[in-house]
């Protein structure tokens, strides 16, 4: 059905290819048809190599140069910039402006266009290469030893395999400022976390790997500004931080005794928060005792003094009055707690028996009999 007959239209080429192959041949035929020399019929009076047909190869040879150089020019003064990209044009070398994306105009064979994308997450990995994304990702550690192993500020060696993501951010400076962006942040990353991780103590970096990304992150930042790569990092990741292959074992003795270690500390840290605010609690409370009954004995010294000094002072006053008082009131507090009473008296050879009034004397006597 597609195929033409032999009397219709011309077969046209339908590919580059093709077009410029013609276009070939048509070149050769026209100057085939020059160099043919003239045949004995033909006119005499006409010059060799001065036909019509030799002007007109040659015209349409010019009229389909001419329209394939018109076509290039048009073709080459508009492009087109896709989203999350920017265009940086050059002007005989020099760059001039940045174009948004859409549609855009250029001078053709003068200005110079660079497409950035300006969106995409560039990622460098260090100490690993990831062979197959995805949610269960695969990755390879075979041969990269090198980047992972590190030396650590107690001089311990340590395997330490971290990614670094990160976009780009000044265009201008990304294409132009250094010949390679990925090998500028390959060196500065791995130069920042050595110095990091050869600060610190074996067991702080292995414990520690958020705050070390933190601060490597700040550090490959100011590095890449000062370089002025016109890239800001998304991301620096610590992925691995383990102790290499051939000390495992006694790097898992360590740590086994370094646990026994905690567990005791614990198990003494419990003991000392139990029995010490227990013991502090009883000094406090016999202090507080001893401190109240100062008190006490300092009151009740007090008021003794203060009711002698009152005794003293009405005996002062009245000596007889005050000492038949005494005497009477001291008898009287004495006398009921005693049993038996003597009454002695100088004049009297024998004891004068005393007359029991309160009946205590009776009590006793019938206990006994009972």
């Amino acid at each position: 059905m597609n195929e033409q007959p032999p009397w219709g239209q011309k077969k046209r080429p339908s590919s580059p290819e093709d077009f410029l192959a013609a276009l070939i041949r048509k070149i050769r035929d026209s100057f085939n048809e020059k160099q043919t020399p003239p045949g004995p019929n033909d006119n005499e009076e006409q010059p060799s190599g001065e036909g019509p047909g030799m002007f007109a190869g040659l015209g349409k040879v010019v009229l389909i140069i001419s329209a394939v150089f018109l076509f290039q020019v048009i073709y080459s003064s508009f492009y087109t910039i896709q989203p999350g990209e920017v265009g940086v044009l050059l002007r005989f070398g020099q760059y001039t402006r940045t174009t948004e994306p859409g549609l855009h105009f250029k001078i053709p064979f003068i200005e110079e266009l660079n497409k950035v994308n300006v969106e995409a997450v560039r990622k460098e990995e260090f100490g690993f290469r990831t062979r197959s994304p995805g949610k269960s990702p695969n990755y390879n550690r075979r041969g990269f030893d090198m980047e992972a192993l590190m030396l650590t500020g107690d001089k311990n060696v340590i395997e330490v395999a971290w990614i670094v993501q990160y976009i780009v951010s000044d265009p201008v400076n990304f294409l132009f400022k250094v010949r390679n962006v990925s090998q500028a942040v390959r060196d500065a990353s791995e130069m920042v976390t050595r110095r990091i991780v050869g600060n610190m103590d074996f067991d702080y970096v292995l414990s520690n790997r958020e705050i070390l990304a933190a601060d490597a992150k700040k550090e490959l930042q100011g590095e890449l500004n000062t370089l002025e790569c016109g890239v800001n990092i998304v991301t620096l990741q610590l992925q691995d931080i383990n102790p290499p292959e051939k000390v495992k074992p006694a790097f898992n003795e360590v740590n086994v005794a370094d646990q026994d270690m905690k567990r005791l500390v614990n198990e003494a840290e419990e003991t000392y928060n139990r029995v010490i605010p227990k013991a502090r609690g009883s000094a406090k409370q016999t202090v507080e005792e001893a401190r109240g009954y100062a008190i006490e004995r300092i009151n009740r010294a007090k008021g003794e003094t203060n009711r002698f000094s009152a005794i003293l002072k009405e005996y002062q006053a009245a000596e007889g009055v005050t000492r038949q008082r005494m005497y009477l009131e001291a008898m009287q507090d004495i006398l009921p707690h005693v049993d038996k009473v003597y009454v002695m008296d100088k004049s009297q050879q024998a004891v004068i028996p005393f007359l029991d009034l309160t009946g205590k004397g009776r009590n006793s006597a019938t206990q006994k009999t009972q």
